[in-house]
């Protein structure tokens, strides 16, 4: 928390220090961007160095943990599987609301202009690849020369169909490759650390450019995001209570009810992890079995992202909107894929770090430029409290779900067995 408010403070500092320089001497600003937005550039360029092997490593040690969770009884295969329709639901929902929103509260052209120019620009629109060529492109003929191009989409292809090799390898050989991963992937987060340690002054540089280039309509452009991201954020709050109540039979009021004092820490911390002691009073309340809750809580927190890919989708939909790059409905598909798979395979991490390990592949594979993801990580402040409240819901919602369904197979498998 106190990490992403210095980052959000070091925006609003570059940027009114951008404005001011931009008010008091337009020449002054100008020169000044040559020395300044190298430096954010550069924290950016060294974000973007670590998106490749995360990529492979959080998809692998993803998969492999999900196929062992479901391994590991009946009650654990629901859950996942609970957890996999849940975050479909939350992704499709965004795939219609977000550019519904967009057309309903359009930025103005004036600010929107000047935040593109801000981020850098137009984006370079290539021909429009028919279904055909996508389809080849989905293959990677050779898996390294595709991670060397950052082509994200059959990198991820060829990882997907590794992993789910080595959950089919005996226990030991299928132990050494996780671990290999696994240790990839830690050490690709301690980089991203360092890095995002620098982000004060990354976002500060990134900020004063932008405020440069734009002016006052950058902030303009900033809080209409920001309102954008929260009302996709409030869809899913509302698609949690409404999943609970219809699918799981909870009642609106009483599920509130007994979600108040987790709500309450979610708010106040914005972490599932730590809500989780909260998490489990509540579903007790809910006439959950503790040590059924003591199994699919943990494993929700670990797994299920229930907003991840419809906060994350929105944020790739709202800067290709943006940039006027056009989504093709193959493009979307994938794009919805990509952020079932990065919501499955990040880990309990800051909001910062989470933001870019998330949203990049996602970006990368619909077509969408990943550099303003350096600026707008700096207002993930607001949408994460809807992201952390939709979380929480999900867990609580996911976890009575499974946990009925086992009760109620139970009496029927011991009938037939009779």
């Amino acid at each position: 928390m106190k990490s992403a408010w210095f980052i959000l403070s070091a925006l609003v500092a570059g940027m009114l220090l951008g404005i001011a320089v931009e008010l008091v001497s337009p020449a002054a600003g100008t020169a000044s961007l040559p020395w300044i937005e190298p430096v954010g550039l550069l924290w950016l360029n060294a974000l973007k160095m670590t998106i490749v092997p995360l990529v492979v490593a959080l998809l692998i040690t993803g998969i492999t943990a999900t196929a062992d969770a479901a391994r590991a009884g009946r009650l654990a295969f629901r859950a996942v599987m609970t957890f996999l329709g849940a975050i479909f639901l939350s992704g499709l929902m965004t795939l219609l609301l977000a550019p519904l929103l967009l057309r309903l509260f359009p930025l103005s052209p004036e600010a929107a202009t000047a935040l593109r120019h801000g981020l850098g620009g137009t984006a370079e629109a290539g021909p429009s690849p028919t279904f055909g060529d996508f389809l080849l492109s989905l293959v990677p003929t050779n898996p390294i020369a595709a991670a060397a191009e950052t082509a994200i989409l059959p990198l991820i292809v060829f990882t997907t169909i590794f992993a789910f090799a080595i959950t089919r390898l005996e226990p030991p050989q299928r132990a050494t490759l996780s671990g290999l991963f696994k240790a990839l992937g830690d050490a690709m987060l301690i980089v991203i650390g360092w890095v995002l340690a620098l982000a004060p002054i990354g976002v500060f540089a990134l900020g004063y450019a932008l405020a440069v280039k734009a002016g006052v309509a950058a902030f303009g452009g900033l809080i209409h995001y920001v309102l954008i991201l929260s009302a996709v954020g409030t869809g899913c709050i509302l698609l949690g209570l409404l999943l609970a109540w219809l699918v799981v039979g909870i009642t609106v009021p009483r599920f509130i009810r007994a979600m108040v004092p987790t709500l309450a820490v979610a708010i106040s911390t914005q972490s599932s992890l730590a809500s989780l002691p909260a998490m489990l009073k509540s579903s007790e309340e809910l006439g959950v079995d503790p040590k059924k809750a003591d199994v699919v809580l943990p494993l929700a927190v670990a797994l299920f992202r229930f907003t991840s890919p419809a906060m994350n989708l929105a944020v790739v939909i709202y800067v290709a909107w943006l940039f006027g790059v056009e989504l093709t409905p193959w493009e979307m598909a994938v794009g919805l894929l990509v952020a079932m798979a990065a919501a499955l395979s990040s880990v309990s991490l800051p909001g910062s770090i989470s933001f870019v390990t998330s949203i990049a592949p996602i970006a990368v594979s619909m077509g969408v430029p990943v550099a303003p993801l350096g600026l707008l990580v700096a207002v993930e402040t607001f949408p994460d409290i809807f992201r952390t409240i939709g979380n929480v819901i999900g867990d609580v919602a996911a976890t009575k779900y499974a946990a009925d369904g086992v009760e109620a197979e139970a009496p029927a498998a011991a009938g037939e067995s009779a």
